[in-house]
């Protein structure tokens, strides 16, 4: 009698958890292969994920409303139709307790997993051939001796509200474990008393805990592997200090501490503490920006970041942009900038493929497929997410056109879809819709590069005249920033990219248009 499990899946490169929202089936239903099963949301999309194979849905781990690491199996499908029911009262009891609903707080809802488990120090990054480092406690000679539990000494609370008391969130149970205290000790403010991560963070501060120390009367419980899964610790939340007049008045608190999945092992980065006064107005990064922050740090850490600057003149592009905007408005298309852009730097791409490639390891991937990743603005310029455009190397500047409105729209929503965030394999930001005159962006990773486009302005500039000597004139000029990964991609290169993109631009042909 076979079993298929069924995992939360990964909604783009960056996204290491998501919320399971709701469950279109229940415990016993028939289930086809490739039929919605669940809906999830994560920091960019939300989706509705199928089926993976045809049976019967025997088991639901994941209960509506939680947020689980990506790669988390959430239930569990019998292959055979009819199992489930055999099984009789006993397997829907069993699965009583996965499938009843757990209400949270607001604030514990939306609390991304950004942590593993701390590894050994100091960190050792394994080949790609090697496995993941996985750090253990280490057993003790009472722990070899100690003889298993009964079941009797293993029942858990009985009610559902000691069982959330107890059992609270796995990033409650983490901050629990490093600072040694005891749940069951802290008055909880969620529902039936669950502890909260402002309940555990406050009773820590009150006490002037650190990292390692025990709560007065809490048991000692060496944590394993097990009890403490790979999940977020975050620093304690920041309140005002009424009276402080300066930052040196008011020492930062302990740093939080967040960890980098980086080639199998993690990084731990320390994040500061500030003084903040009464003046202050303090608010919690989003869901975005929380992966944002995690996603660029790992970047930073990962590739060897160097820029490079070109200047191009626009002028040609204006005037075709000028030229062809009322043709595209006709087939209900608008005609910006962008898709010029795109088509010289999938030219570009074509002819220096090192630019559209990813690092595994020690080996460089060659990507066939050209997918142009575009970041877009979206709550006022608040968050940033970038949906990617496949194939732009087959598609018409038409095509370009129509697919990258497309994805700005839906971004603009949030009505992005699984697949349209993922797979890219360059990266275009354009900082110059703010005015900028060109910027140094953080590569998107796995990819190697990625271009900053300025703002497209009319300056003075040395021409040639009409008899081949020098003259001053005003063109549309702009400046592009290449950022790139100087481990494989070098400064040459880089250079040789841009000018191609130049050259394209300056001289584009008006028969592709």
């Amino acid at each position: 009698m076979a079993k298929v499990d069924v995992i939360m899946p990964q909604m783009g490169e960056s996204i290491a958890e998501g919320t399971l929202t709701k469950w279109m089936k229940e415990v016993g239903a028939e289930v086809e292969r490739d039929e919605d099963l669940f809906e999830i949301s994560t920091d960019k999309v939300d989706a509705d994920i199928p089926s993976p194979a045809s049976g019967v849905l025997a088991e639901i781990l994941v209960a509506e409303g939680d947020t689980v690491e990506v790669n988390t199996i959430v239930a569990r499908i019998e292959t055979e139709a009819g199992a489930a029911a055999e099984e009789g009262p006993a397997a829907d009891a069993e699965a009583q307790p996965a499938t009843a609903p757990v209400a949270e707080t607001p604030e514990e809802a939306v609390e991304p997993a950004l942590l593993a488990p701390e590894p050994p120090s100091p960190v050792e990054l394994p080949s790609p051939t090697q496995e993941p480092i996985v750090a253990e406690a280490p057993a003790t000679a009472e722990a070899v001796e100690q003889p298993a539990a009964s079941p009797e000494e293993r029942t858990e609370p009985g009610s559902r509200e000691e069982r959330l008391r107890t059992r609270s969130t796995p990033l409650v149970r983490k901050i629990a474990a490093e600072h040694g205290v005891e749940i069951a000790q802290i008055e909880g403010s969620g529902i039936a008393g669950r502890v909260t991560r402002d309940d555990i963070l406050t009773f820590i501060d009150e006490r002037g805990m650190e990292p390692g120390t025990a709560a007065p009367g809490a048991a000692e419980v060496p944590a394993t592997a097990a009890e403490v899964p790979a999940t977020a610790a975050t620093a304690a939340p920041l309140t005002p200090t009424p009276g402080v007049p300066s930052a040196a008045a008011a020492p930062a608190g302990p740093p939080g501490v967040m960890h980098l999945p980086i080639h199998g092992a993690t990084l731990e980065v320390k994040l500061p503490r500030v003084p903040i006064r009464e003046s202050d107005r303090v608010e919690d990064m989003s869901r975005v920006r929380l992966r944002t922050m995690e996603h660029m740090l790992m970047s930073q850490h990962v590739s060897a970041h160097v820029t490079s600057v070109t200047e191009i003149d626009f002028e040609r592009v204006v005037k075709l942009r000028r030229k062809f905007k009322p043709q595209f408005e006709a087939e209900g298309v608008k005609l910006t900038y962008g898709p010029f852009i795109m088509r010289a730097i999938v030219e570009g791409l074509k002819a220096y493929p090192i630019l559209n490639a990813s690092v595994d390891g020690t080996r460089i991937v060659y990507h066939g497929d050209i997918n142009l990743g575009i970041a877009v603005a979206i709550d006022d310029g608040r968050e940033l997410i970038v949906p990617v455009l496949k194939n732009a190397d087959r598609l018409s500047l038409m095509g370009l056109a129509e697919g990258a409105n497309a994805l700005a729209e839906k971004a603009r929503t949030r009505t992005l879809d699984f697949d349209d965030i993922q797979g890219g394999t360059f990266t275009i930001t354009n900082v110059g819709v703010f005015g900028n005159l060109f910027g140094t962006p953080i590569i998107n990773q796995p990819q190697v590069a990625i271009l900053g486009t300025g703002v497209i302005e009319k300056r003075p500039v040395v021409v040639r005249d009409d008899l081949g000597g020098d003259a001053i004139g005003v063109r549309h000029m702009s400046y592009f920033g290449l950022s790139y990964d100087h481990r494989v991609v070098d400064g040459a290169m880089a250079a040789f990219f841009l000018n191609k993109v130049q050259e394209v631009l300056e001289t584009f042909p008006e028969d592709v248009v």
